[in-house]
């Protein structure tokens, strides 16, 4: 089963130095709001490739009266250890160290599988259709490691494509051709395991029967698959007006559905876009599982406090023997259900101590 088994903090946020080491189970994380709780979850998410559960630039996470860098370091087991953060000559340039050897970010995908739920994805099927793309987007990298390399490819060809279009509709018709011809590949590349995901999470939440984790059906929108290439060269005037590439895979949007009463989950309540969203993710992680051989560690931001007792035990229920489950609450009462051991944290002012 693979976990993080030690976890340390250099001047990461509010945590000067801080370490952890927990059990594979549950490992619980209690503490006033403002105590670095989820903090330390961040730190969990970016031993994976991208920008981490909040989603914001990596210069902005050293600590704020500190050297002006982090570092994040992780022990899965006796053969790995993994670690990322910055330096101060270059606070905005993630570097990333497997085994103590310079490594790609992107190869993070293949070391660990990391789901996360905060209270901000509550809005998730409300919001913008790019935050969905990038909830997908986490999903799918958690089955398939290498979606991470297309997505970079295919946004640096985009950005490159953009550029020159700005600049000029007489730019280099072979520089363009050649910029078109890296995003239809990568792209289609996007597009298919984007649609492997869905198929494989369709079936896996149609296996769902528990009835306080309602089933959603999920479907593709906004790109067709079709010869991107001949749309991209087609379209480079419009492109080129509007400012930006009008079509492709950063177009797709995810339309969730709630089965049972056959409506989308915008439309749902505000509980039940909760179950739904906790009922897609329970999925996806026992796809993971499935997938790869051993579940993927899952962060689950103050979930507890927004569920009544029934749900939240029914979710401390299913969890339970589901490999490393981080989760965070103001108050450690909110954990009684849980039941057998557990790893349990209390976190005041960037401290972390035993609980």
């Amino acid at each position: 089963m693979t976990a993080v088994r030690r976890l340390s903090l250099t001047d990461f946020r509010n945590h000067r130095d801080a370490v952890l080491e927990p059990e594979s189970g549950f490992v619980l994380l209690s503490g006033p709001n403002g105590a670095g709780k989820t903090n330390v979850l961040e730190a969990v998410s970016l031993l994976t490739p991208g920008r981490g559960l909040r989603q914001i630039p990596i210069s902005e996470m050293a600590r704020s009266d500190g050297p002006g860098a982090f570092a994040v370091a992780a022990r899965l087991d006796e053969q790995t250890e993994i670690g990322t953060g910055t330096t101060p000559a270059a606070p905005d340039r993630r570097q990333v160290r497997i085994n103590g050897a310079a490594a790609a970010v992107n190869s993070l995908g293949e070391r660990l599988a990391v789901l996360w739920l905060t209270p901000a994805m509550d809005r998730l099927f409300t919001e913008s259709a790019g935050g969905r793309r990038r909830f997908l987007d986490r999903l799918t990298l958690a089955l398939e490691p290498a979606h991470a390399h297309h997505a970079a490819r295919y946004e640096a060809a985009m950005r490159s494509r953009n550029k020159l279009l700005g600049e000029s509709l007489d730019a280099d018709g072979d520089w363009l051709a050649a910029l078109e011809a890296q995003m239809a590949e990568h792209g289609s590349e996007l597009g298919q395991a984007r649609t492997r995901t869905v198929a494989a999470l369709t079936e896996a939440l149609s296996r769902l029967s528990d009835g306080d984790f309602p089933q959603s059906s999920l479907e593709l929108d906004g790109w067709d698959h079709g010869d991107l290439a001949k749309a991209l060269l087609s379209n480079r005037s419009r492109d080129a007006a509007a400012g930006r590439t009008t079509q492709g895979p950063h177009r797709q949007d995810l339309a969730v559905t709630h089965v049972s009463k056959q409506q989308p989950a915008a439309r749902s309540s505000t509980g039940e876009q909760k179950a739904l969203l906790l009922g897609l993710v329970l999925a996806h992680a026992e796809l993971v599982a499935e997938r790869r051989g051993t579940p993927p560690v899952l962060l689950l931001d103050e979930v507890a406090a927004h569920l009544d007792p029934a749900r939240r035990a029914a979710l401390f229920g299913r969890l339970a023997g589901r490999g490393q489950v981080w989760m965070t609450a103001t108050e450690a009462a909110l954990f009684d259900a849980i039941a057998g051991p557990a790893s349990r944290f209390h976190v005041a002012a960037g401290t972390i101590s035993a609980a």
